[in-house]
């Protein structure tokens, strides 16, 4: 047996592979853990605000509604203005730009504070969904655990869609699609060493979620069958309406976010002022608050009037607008579902009223329409397709799901080049629209390519004792220290044959070091390195501490950079 578990850890150390999918492993296990509590505080805090909150404001009446979501606003605005800034809104955009941009690195306390203040969010009304969050969550712990163990920036980046689709795969018992969504959104890419890593991850979370959430769809559908070949014709035409829907989401939410910008108030005020625009919206359609699961099922089975459903359209939407525009924190996956559902069933009954002979089931076109609006919104088909599927577990709703989804993701991106994810980042100059495979020399850094053992100099050594250095170990340059170990200049050859050439020999290296020092920092990109040492038209750069700049941790050069590149080129290969 331990020589077992010894063959094994020998196997994860010299392995690549394997080192990294014993991360994917464990990102895995922590996403579906995040998952499940994450699921409990959102059932915890929603108890809290409706039940306890309903008592204490009984004199009130039926208007207490009005200010729970006020009250969870003010608890959300303060955790996101001051203890996590990057968790407000829905989520998912923060972490493409921190894969595309951060090498994958994201705070743990993102994961804590995100989990909390979203679960507040949805438990005292907001209207607003979980995926945003759980991805936050599970991107969060896999890119702290690739940060602890000082992983590559590459591995950290697969860590982090390890984590994303861990996180969709366990809150919605639907591992495929978490894999996909991991691909196709986060990382763009389906690269077999990236795919091999999410699945794992994907699969572990469900086994986790399953334990103690059960293995049971999302939600419960009727029979659907197929009356005839001409409803296609009817999901065509629904295809282009799901898109349309998708479009005055992006539109709306964007516009009120813009709005709440300009209120001249502070910024963990604005939840509050945007809670109490739900509580009055919720008054009316109490449906909106939360994420709307029980009303879409109802939706599902045609127990929802068409008058009623379109209402709903616009009350829902409106309703996640403000809240993620206002300040706060949850995902858009649940509210797209819930707007495609209601479009649905008022897109079902119309078709009933005009042909009655072939029309569409409510339930069929509900979900359909959950697919085609969160399609079109996201720019995912695939991830649509399978996530519909999984959350219902019926496949023979498969090729009218399909032909809805396409027809709704090329009608908008003939509208839209951004995405409801990408939106948000070209907003602010980002542009993560693009292929997400960036060139090697952003992903690979400083730390990764330097030498550790530098040879120095101390500044009282001769010139001949450093053209001896020189001779002995062939290197071309050497950091001077002082007797404190601080960094104060460089000497190279060039430095040290001029000064011999002029019969300096016996003179103190600091008389001849360069002290104008270009430095470079670990957590540099190499292209960044690289630029220094053309700019300057030198060969080596010291790397010193960001904390302390006389701090010296290494020595990267122009081979170390060639030898990296190679290295990591090779690995993908």
């Amino acid at each position: 047996m331990k020589k077992r578990v010894r063959d094994l850890i020998y196997l994860i150390r010299t392995s690549d592979t394997a080192f990294l999918l014993f991360f994917a492993v464990l990102t895995g296990i922590g996403a579906g853990y995040g998952a499940v509590v994450f699921r409990w505080l959102i059932h915890q805090f929603t108890f809290f605000f409706f039940t306890d909150g309903k008592i204490l404001l009984e004199s009130l009446g039926r208007f207490y509604v009005v200010f729970i979501p006020a009250a969870g606003g003010l608890v959300v605005g303060l955790m996101v203005v001051y203890l996590a800034p990057e968790t407000k809104g829905h989520g998912v955009p923060e972490v493409m730009y921190a894969v595309d941009r951060e090498g994958g690195r994201i705070r743990i306390r993102v994961a804590v504070i995100k989990a909390l203040a979203s679960s507040v969010c949805i438990g005292s009304g907001g209207s607003v969904g979980r995926e945003g969050p759980i991805v936050q969550i599970g991107s969060s712990l896999g890119s702290s655990l690739g940060q602890l163990f000082h992983l590559s920036r590459e591995k950290i980046r697969i860590l982090v869609a390890c984590g994303a689709g861990g996180g969709i795969a366990a809150t919605f018992n639907a591992p495929m699609a978490g894999i996909f969504f991991a691909l196709e959104i986060i990382l763009r890419s389906y690269a077999p060493r990236h795919i091999s890593a999410v699945v794992l991850s994907s699969v572990l979370a469900t086994v986790v979620s399953r334990y103690y959430l059960g293995d049971n769809p999302s939600f419960m559908v009727p029979h659907y069958q197929m009356n005839s070949p001409w409803e296609i014709l009817f999901y065509l035409v629904f295809g282009l309406l799901a898109a349309a829907t998708a479009y005055l989401f992006i539109v709306t939410l964007y516009k009120t976010e813009d709005i709440f910008d300009k209120i001249p108030i502070p910024e963990f005020l604005k939840p509050v002022l945007g809670g109490l625009i739900i509580g009055f919206i919720g008054l009316y359609y109490p449906q909106i608050f939360g994420v709307g699961y029980r009303t879409i099922e109802l939706a599902l089975y045609g127990k929802l009037a068409a008058g009623i459903a379109l209402i709903l359209v616009f009350a829902k939407l409106l309703a996640t607008s403000v809240t993620l525009g206002s300040g706060g924190s949850g995902g858009i996956f649940a509210p797209s579902l819930f707007l495609g559902a209601m479009l649905g069933v008022s897109f079902s009954k119309l078709t009933m009223i005009l042909f009655p002979e072939i029309a569409i089931s409510p339930g069929a076109s509900a979900m359909i329409g959950m697919a085609a609006v969160f399609a079109g919104a996201a720019q995912a088909p695939i991830s649509s397709i399978l996530i519909l599927f999984e959350m219902t577990g019926d496949y023979k709703i498969i090729l009218p799901l399909m032909t809805a989804v396409v027809i709704s993701t090329l009608v908008l991106r003939k509208w839209s080049r951004e995405s409801i994810y990408t939106m948000k980042l070209a907003r602010r100059g980002i542009d993560v629209s693009q292929s997400s495979q960036p060139d090697v020399l952003d992903i690979i850094t400083v730390s990764e390519a330097m030498s550790q053992d530098v040879i120095t100099l101390n500044e009282h050594q001769t010139v001949k004792e450093a053209g001896l250095t020189i001779k002995n170990t062939r290197h071309r340059g050497f950091p001077v220290l002082d007797d404190q170990g601080r960094l104060i200049g460089i000497v190279t050859h060039k430095d040290i044959n001029k000064a011999l050439a002029q019969q300096k020999e016996n003179h103190a290296v600091r008389e001849i070091m360069t002290t104008d020092l270009v430095v470079s920092y670990p957590d540099e990109c190499l292209r960044k390195a690289l630029e220094k040492l053309g700019s300057k038209n030198i060969g080596r750069a010291p790397v010193v501490d960001p904390d302390n700049p006389q701090k010296i941790i290494g020595l990267v050069t122009r081979k170390n950079i060639l030898k990296a590149v190679h290295n990591f080129l090779k690995k993908r290969m």
